[in-house]
């Protein structure tokens, strides 16, 4: 299945890499989906591999989904995120695609 978003975009943001580098980050929540289990990515140089992708609802978000995200607890999620997008978007009913990976390299 061919999808319009590209895994290069799942994850940009240069402090989220440095947590993938470290494997810090191990998850991303996109409205979105953007590939399939088994897909592979390079970012800076190093290969990571989807190993799940499925639908969560954010009010089903953990405090282990938020370290999964490289977070240290469910609030300081809910608010790096709010700050992103720059409004409330912490909607618990809205459903989001969940991108699992770990390196392959």
């Amino acid at each position: 299945m061919e999808y319009k978003y590209e895994l290069t975009n799942l994850v940009t943001r240069t402090e989220d890499i440095e947590k993938m580098k470290k494997g810090e980050k191990t998850a991303v929540r996109r409205s979105n989906r953007f590939g399939n289990i088994g897909d592979t990515w390079e970012v800076d140089g190093e290969i990571f591999m989807l190993e799940n992708v499925y639908k969560q609802k954010l009010g089903d978000v953990t405090e282990e989904h938020a370290k999964q995200e490289g977070y240290t607890s469910l609030e300081e999620y809910k608010k790096a995120i709010t700050s992103i997008h720059e409004e409330s978007v912490w909607i618990p009913n809205l459903e989001v695609w969940v991108h699992e990976f770990k390196k392959a390299s």
